[in-house]
């Protein structure tokens, strides 16, 4: 999860939503991400899709059954069924996601009959994951506010 962390940091100076995902094969990372949607102008740019495409590709297979997901929010909906698509193994992730978690914040997912259910285990560093996060949107109301009371020069 530290490394997952990194990535998150990196994404806060990319001015990213911070988090970022790691992705372990057989006690060895494979691949590494933050979220690019700025970036790339993507919506599909989430670290936890773009970890799963980098691992499938370097593995050479998209049935990741061997692996654990180490992520530092609380997957969405997108990503929970890429996580359940690719067959992943084990999720473990930092902070709950009350907009748009899927491991038991709005809806558990992974509790559903589809044909694949990952062990999930939450909470993780919670605490440095979620002050990553809340620092980065405290930092982004405050530009944003600045933005609004400079008064247009005539």
């Amino acid at each position: 999860m530290r490394q997952a962390l990194r990535q998150a940091e990196e994404a806060y100076a990319y001015n990213e939503t911070p988090v970022g995902a790691v992705l372990v094969w057989e006690d060895k990372i494979v691949s590494a991400a933050h979220n690019r949607r700025e970036t790339d102008k993507s919506a599909l740019a989430h670290a936890e899709c773009l970890v799963i495409n980098e691992a499938c590709r370097k593995l050479g297979g998209w049935r990741l059954h061997k692996a654990t997901l180490y992520v530092t929010l609380e997957p969405c909906p997108m990503c929970a069924g890429a996580i359940i698509n690719a067959r992943i193994a084990r999720v473990v992730f930092g902070a709950k996601d009350p907009k748009a978690g899927c491991c038991g914040s709005i809806t558990e997912l992974f509790s559903l009959p589809f044909n694949h259910r990952p062990i999930v285990e939450g909470g993780l560093l919670e605490d440095e994951c979620r002050e990553l996060l809340t620092g980065f949107f405290r930092e982004m109301r405050a530009k944003r506010k600045a933005m609004k009371t400079v008064a247009p020069t005539e």
